[in-house]
């Protein structure tokens, strides 16, 4: 089933499709985080962008002037095209259906993104991981490509001192580490975010340099909901903004 809802943001509406997986908070903070370090006119993409929910966002944050989404799913890359015409945004944000892991892909784009973005499946995959995953699971699964290939292909993607903003969980932040030291993009910027004060860190926000020096800063917490259990007044602007 689908549905319309209508996400702010300048008024931006998003279709979605109930039975799969849905954006969270997790790709609004990511896209609010990732627009402080887009620079004017960038090119900016998201690898694995879903319904295209972060393209959307970042083309009201930030002065990208083109926004590319990569999508492996089928389905999820329809919704994101039919979500880019809803808005009257074709001529500023661009669908590209492919999977990361093809090293083949965006290959003429080579070097051209000033900012790159992820929210990449959470859960590291498994030897019990089953060939048919539905749409909900490749969402939160290493099914088809690991951490590694999408920092990899930012890598490749990003212009020598362009961003990469991903949004994962603390604790693959070892493995975060060390996959983006490997490809050259040196973490820069990182922020913990808890649902609440009396809860430990549940996601990280990460921003890497390609060819950055080592000087890692940590941004203050960010909590979700405060004590009567509603948004925090600081997520309630970034859904303002």
């Amino acid at each position: 089933m689908e549905r319309i809802d209508h996400i702010g943001f300048g008024n931006l509406r998003l279709i979605q499709d109930t039975n799969a997986f849905c954006y969270g908070v997790d790709a609004v903070i990511l896209a609010h985080f990732a627009a402080g370090f887009c620079k004017p006119a960038v090119k900016a993409l998201d690898i694995g962008t879903g319904t295209g929910v972060i393209p959307l966002m970042l083309s009201h944050m930030c002065g990208a002037s083109e926004i590319v989404g990569v999508e492996i799913q089928e389905r999820s890359f329809e919704l994101a095209n039919r979500n880019v015409s809803l808005n009257g945004l074709d001529g500023k944000l661009r669908m590209v259906r492919g999977d990361i892991a093809d090293a083949g892909l965006l290959q003429d784009e080579n070097g051209s993104f000033g900012l790159i973005v992820s929210n990449p499946p959470y859960v590291k995959k498994s030897s019990g991981m089953t060939s048919g995953a539905d749409a909900k699971m490749i969402a939160r699964h290493e099914t088809t490509a690991g951490l590694d290939a999408f920092v990899e292909t930012a890598a490749r993607l990003l212009k020598p001192m362009g961003s990469f903003c991903m949004v994962h969980r603390p604790d693959r932040l070892v493995d975060i580490f060390d996959s983006c030291r490997k490809h050259r993009l040196e973490p820069k910027h990182m922020r913990l975010v808890s649902p609440d004060r009396s809860k430990a860190p549940n996601i990280v926000l990460i921003h890497c340099v390609k060819h950055g020096g080592p000087n890692l800063t940590l941004f203050k917490p960010l909590y979700v909901y405060d004590e009567s259990g509603e948004y925090t007044t600081e997520i309630n602007e970034i859904y303002e903004r």
